[in-house]
C-alpha cells in the first residue's frame, strides 16, 4: 500500500512537470513539440474527485503565476541550493547533467567514497 500511495503522489508532480516542459517549449524552436505534449496536461478535478480534461489555454489561465521560463528558473536555483547542503567538488560550477560529486542528485551519504569523488573532481577540472 505504501508503494501505491507513493505512486499516487508522484502523478501530480509528473503532470506538473509535463506542463512546465510544455510551457518552456512554447517560447523556443520546439513549439510543435509543445503542442504534442498538451495531451499530457493535468486535468481539472471536480468536487467529487472526477477528472475532466482541460485545454492548454485553461491550464495557462489557471497558472498565470507560471512564466514560460519557470522550469528554467527552477533548474538554475537547484545547484546553488544543493551546494549549501552538499557541496560539489567544483564550487560554483553547476550542470544538470553532472555525475558523482557534481550530480544534482548527490546526497550527504555519498561523500564517504573519497577516492571515487577525488577522481570525479580531477575529471571535472580536466574538462574545464
Amino acid at each position: 500500500k505504501k508503494e501505491e500511495a507513493q505512486a499516487e503522489k508522484e502523478v501530480p508532480a509528473e503532470n506538473e512537470l509535463y506542463y512546465l516542459i510544455s510551457r518552456f517549449l512554447t517560447t523556443g524552436p520546439c513549439r510543435r513539440a509543445a503542442e504534442v505534449s498538451w495531451r499530457l496536461l493535468p486535468g481539472r478535478l471536480d468536487w467529487l474527485g472526477n477528472e475532466h480534461p482541460r485545454t492548454y489555454e485553461d491550464v495557462v489561465a489557471a497558472n498565470r503565476h507560471v512564466a514560460p521560463d519557470h522550469l528554467l528558473q527552477i533548474c538554475k536555483q537547484i545547484g546553488p541550493l544543493l551546494d549549501k547542503e552538499v557541496p560539489s567538488c567544483v564550487p560554483g560550477v553547476h550542470s544538470l547533467l553532472g555525475s558523482g560529486k557534481q550530480s544534482m542528485l548527490r546526497t550527504a551519504k555519498g561523500t564517504g567514497f573519497v577516492y571515487f569523488y577525488a577522481q570525479e573532481c580531477e575529471t571535472a577540472f580536466l574538462l574545464l
